[in-house]
């Protein structure tokens, strides 16, 4: 292995335009498989150890995801005369687009948005207990700013995020990185100053 994160190649970025997709990104289980994808490729063995649950569970939502376009098999090995697959992801980061919006958290197939999609919801469940151990290192900071500049912002954000992603694995402790830009309705403004 040459050091690089993950030891596989995929692309930088890949917008999701299929309901199918979304639902895919939506299940927990499913979206901690993607996170552990981003270190190496691991077979079904491997990622049933690593989330402790039945490899025919994992093997379900391994299936889901390849289906969905999320993952893909990067190499095969022979072991006791059965080709054992490992997967990878097939993007660093996926990007939302049902609606012309990128990263946006659509309706699915009129069943509302997909349980955990929110990933500041999913950040802030877990980081209490690196909050309560006096661990957690945080901001949130609020700015009328116009679409252009959001989306600007948001662009700096990714690369951000892709460098996160990109860093080497090591140390014993995994952690979290959670960023975001929303609206707020109903936050407080000064009024526009006067000449």
């Amino acid at each position: 292995m040459d050091g690089k994160t993950p030891d596989y190649d995929l692309e930088d970025r890949r917008v999701l335009t299929d309901a199918a997709q979304v639902r895919a990104l939506g299940n927990p289980l499913r979206t901690t498989i993607l996170g552990l994808l981003h270190e190496r490729a691991a077979s079904v063995t491997e990622l049933s150890t690593a989330v402790d649950r039945p490899k025919s569970t994992v093997a379900h939502h391994v299936k889901v995801l390849t289906e969905a376009g999320l993952l893909r098999v990067v190499r095969t090995r022979r072991v006791r005369a059965i080709d054992e697959a490992f997967y990878g992801r097939t993007a660093r980061m996926f990007h939302v687009s049902l609606d012309g919006h990128d990263g946006a958290a659509p309706d699915v197939g009129g069943q509302g948005r997909p349980l955990d999609f929110n990933d500041l919801e999913v950040a802030a469940r877990e980081s209490r207990p690196a909050y309560l151990e006096g661990q957690l290192w945080g901001f949130i900071r609020h700015a009328r700013i116009d679409e252009q500049q959001k989306e600007e912002f948001w662009q700096r954000m990714a690369a951000l995020v892709e460098e996160f992603d990109t860093l080497p694995r090591q140390g014993e402790v995994v952690h979290g990185f959670a960023i975001g830009v929303y609206p707020v309705a109903g936050y407080p403004q000064l009024p526009r100053p006067t000449d």
